[in-house]
């Protein structure tokens, strides 16, 4: 079974910045779309950044500008560079594919104090 690892979060103040990395215990190389994912409390979750196998990304609006999703296939593992944080993107962050076809980490829980 696949298993993804997330790390990297923290507490950081606002404009701060983090970066997260996810492992995958399998080779992504051919994985076409990964993806970051976050969850605030009380919300559901939400995808925030894609990266496709040829590094086109996608961003939520509500981060376009301010994060960079890249991937290192030889390593399995993707990145999240998060800059200019904001309270409002205090959450856990999770990876998994863009269908989110394997079983969830257990997330890293990111907080930005104002």
């Amino acid at each position: 079974q696949v298993q993804l690892v997330e790390s990297g979060g923290g507490l950081v103040q606002a404009g701060g910045s983090l970066r997260l990395s996810c492992v995958v215990s399998r080779s992504i190389f051919s994985i076409n779309h990964m993806g970051w994912y976050r969850q605030a409390p009380g919300k559901l979750r939400e995808l925030v950044a894609t990266i496709s196998s040829t590094s086109i990304t996608n961003y939520a609006d509500s981060v376009q500008g301010r994060f960079t999703i890249s991937r290192d296939n030889a390593k399995s593992t993707v990145y999240l560079q998060m800059d200019s944080l904001k309270p409002e993107d205090t959450a856990v962050y999770y990876c998994n594919t863009r269908t989110a076809i394997y079983r969830w980490g257990q997330g890293t829980q990111v907080t930005v104090s104002s």
